[in-house]
């Protein structure tokens, strides 16, 4: 449903994400320019015609009214479901995820990844459902349909298996239940089972947990049965932890390890993460130099076009490069938090801060484990690293955060009203 009102084009967001991309090509440029033959050599060159197609995308987006994504929310959740069971049967892997199943492929050529249209999707869906309530959620028991509405694509996209996107739906999940109004201790109680369940490799931190967590319950005071049903699942963690890392491929274990010292395996498992340290330490303030970083050069550091592109960042620009970066990124996020508050509804303004949650959960994890911060995943930056469906699902985003802004209190038709 077109809407035939103009809508009010917002600069500030619009030109980041604009600028944003520009400098992510340029590393995408970057990355594949070396002194051995790489795949990322002309990627530049296809990652400019996904930035042109994104905006066009993100234009015809944001000419739809808000309550068209409103009603559009159930098919396109729906129909993400289906592509990603799909992918179990048909699913293609690539690069470092050769063992994954998230691409499409038609004919042996790789056409995208469903999984990353279904974080908008999942976003729509999950706003639509929790807006749908006159007061937010109190109890655990009032949590079933938002948590099932992110556990079941988040469970096709782990059997694929994609810990990285994973983690994204967790973080769009939590985000989005904080800002509908869920009480803080009941998010803590909600994440419990998770936590026990990474505690439960050191007894003592486990058993500390435990009786905090204890003491939670009991100043919360959920109904007893949930009480009673959050105390055993945390206590079912911590006794298959160990059960559940012995079923963890060797290359999944060995991540987990190398995050904690990436010494015992520097040749494999470590190699990624002790390039990518070594090629932002060797950046120093202002870098070597656009085109000039030679751990890139030699083709040392790994995925330089897409998960560790802030590894080339980093050695060739400096410190200054990466501030700069860092700073578009806070910018973004708290352009697309400002369209939250100013939105007209609780769809809207759920929608807007689900969207920005996305992107910090990316923000957070690529650019943590470039600095061993965080476990490797595989999960890329928005807007600069290499990849056509994950560039056009960021581009949709700003449609649909545009399109907000413009239906938002204070929007006012300017020169810039298109």
């Amino acid at each position: 449903m077109m809407s035939s009102r103009r809508i009010v084009v917002d600069v500030p967001l619009v030109l980041t994400a604009l600028l944003l991309s520009a400098y992510g090509i340029c590393m995408v440029y970057s990355a594949g320019q070396t002194d051995v033959p790489t795949s990322a050599t002309h990627a530049w060159a296809s990652q400019i015609r996904w930035l042109i197609f994104g905006i066009v995308a993100a234009y015809a987006v944001s000419r739809a009214s808000v309550r068209f994504f409103e009603w559009a929310a159930l098919p396109t959740y729906l129909m993400s479901l289906v592509l990603l069971a799909l992918l179990l049967v048909i699913g293609k892997g690539a690069g470092t995820a050769a063992s994954h199943k998230s691409w499409i492929a038609i004919g042996g050529v790789r056409l995208g990844q469903p999984s990353e249209l279904a974080k908008v999707t999942v976003v729509l869906m999950l706003a639509r459902v929790l807006a749908a309530r006159r007061e937010p959620p109190k109890s655990l028991l009032d949590l079933w349909q938002p948590a099932l509405v992110a556990f079941l694509p988040w469970a096709l996209i782990m059997m694929q298996p994609d810990l990285g996107t994973g983690l994204v739906f967790i973080g769009i999940f939590f985000a989005m239940l904080y800002w509908s109004g869920v009480p803080f201790p009941l998010l803590v109680l909600v994440a419990s089972p998770a936590v026990s369940l990474i505690l439960a490799f050191n007894t003592s931190l486990w058993g500390a947990w435990f009786l905090l967590l204890l003491a939670l319950v009991l100043w919360y005071k959920p109904f007893m049965l949930e009480g009673v049903g959050l105390m055993l699942a945390n206590v079912v963690m911590g006794v298959v932890a160990p059960v559940l890392w012995e079923r963890l491929a060797p290359y999944q274990r060995h991540r987990l390890l190398v995050f904690l010292d990436p010494s015992i395996d520097p040749r494999r498992s470590g190699w990624h993460v002790i390039q990518s340290q070594v090629a932002i330490g060797s950046g120093g303030w202002l870098g070597k130099g656009f085109l000039m970083g030679t751990q890139k050069r030699l083709a040392f550091l790994p995925e330089q076009h897409t998960d560790f592109i802030f590894a080339v960042l980093g050695e060739e620009l400096g410190f200054i490069g990466v501030t700069v970066a860092l700073m578009l990124f806070l910018f973004l996020l708290l352009r697309a938090v400002r369209v939250a508050e100013r939105a007209n509804d609780s769809f809207s303004s759920l929608v807007a801060m689900g969207l920005a949650s996305s992107w910090l959960v990316h923000i957070i994890v690529n650019v943590g484990m470039t600095l061993n911060l965080m476990p490797i995943t595989g999960i890329p930056l928005p807007f600069f690293s290499y990849g056509g469906s994950f560039m056009l699902a960021c581009w949709l985003a700003i449609g649909l955060l545009s399109r907000i802004s413009s239906e938002g209190r204070g929007a006012r038709v300017g020169e810039l009203a298109i």
